[in-house]
């Protein structure tokens, strides 16, 4: 099929870059799209804000330009419970580990050919094999999930790495607003503070366990993806921590992404633990799970202290 916008320099792009190693390995590209690409992008009538005085007539405005609220991370969708809390001092959460909660939006209906066509890139094979091929990844066991997507005020995802279903992942800020980069809404890079490492040491011993959500104040934010045309791409593992704690005027914009995933086919993990049964900074907690972490920890001490000694 005979097409208007050719992308495959993006995919050129992602394959020969560097990995990056802090916190953790990771692709970063500035200046994503070309510059002539990226304008139309931000100058599209499909991601600028609609016309809007309050919440409801901000989704209403997003729901006619082809948006639709989908089930996601850190965010609802009865839109009537975020308008309620949102508007009423933000008193609640989704998560033990989090303060707030969010709405993301999915474009689904696209006006501009420029869209149509960057949607159908996105969600091609050829540009997913790229992904698969950079990160090492089988692309016959895993199926696509990418697409244009906004996000409300409150949408908070406190720092993960990811569950073990995931392949890859990729985030590509496409934010219409000028001022958009000085604006808190961006997703933190982060590592596990000293006295918590031993998490991921008990995940890579037990791959059947999910990864899971931990409280803000656990680990520290190395950096921030904060530029406009920037993508951010990786491999999810036991330390590709990141999160979202997005506060700031979504009537004057929204947070935009061109969002994406490589699931694996088949879920490795059998277990869900939350966060409060991996903390034993809690002297309270005794329970089962927390001693096999204790087991585990000590091990991979011993190990650490007999390669020293080698």
């Amino acid at each position: 099929m005979r097409t208007k916008y050719d992308f495959r320099y993006l995919s050129n792009k992602i394959f020969e870059a560097d990995f990056i190693k802090e916190p953790f390995k990771h692709v970063y590209i500035e200046n994503f799209f070309s510059e002539e690409h990226f304008d139309e992008i931000l100058n599209s009538q499909e991601i600028c804000a609609p016309d809007a005085s309050n919440d409801k007539e901000l989704i209403d405005g997003l729901i006619q330009k082809g948006f639709k609220p989908i089930e996601f991370p850190g965010c609802t969708t009865d839109l009537d419970k975020y308008i309620d809390w949102h508007e009423n001092g933000k008193k609640s959460s989704h998560h033990s580990a989090c303060g707030g909660f969010g709405v993301a939006l999915r474009l689904y209906k696209f006006s501009s050919d420029l869209f149509n066509e960057l949607n159908a890139f996105l969600n091609s094979n050829k540009f997913n094999k790229v992904i698969a091929k950079k990160f090492l990844i089988k692309f016959n066991e895993c199926t696509i999930d990418n697409g244009i997507q906004k996000y409300l005020d409150g949408y908070e995802i406190s720092p993960h790495p990811d569950i073990r279903k995931k392949a890859a992942t990729f985030m590509v800020n496409i934010n219409p607003n000028s001022k958009s980069e000085k604006m808190d809404h961006h997703t933190h890079y982060l590592k596990l503070k000293k006295k918590y490492a031993y998490i991921k040491e008990f995940w890579s011993g037990n791959p059947n366990i999910d990864r899971a959500w931990l409280p803000w104040d656990w680990a520290e934010t190395v950096k921030q993806q904060t530029k406009n045309n920037s993508i951010v791409l990786f491999s999810p593992s036991n330390n590709t921590f990141h999160g979202v704690k997005a506060s700031y005027n979504h009537l004057k914009t929204q947070r935009t992404q061109l969002y994406g995933n490589l699931w694996f086919k088949k879920n490795p993990a059998t277990k869900q633990m939350e966060w409060e049964q991996l903390d034993l900074n809690n002297t309270s907690n005794n329970s089962s799970t927390s001693k096999a972490i204790i087991s585990q920890k000590n091990l991979v001490k011993k190990q650490s202290i007999g390669k020293r000694n080698i």
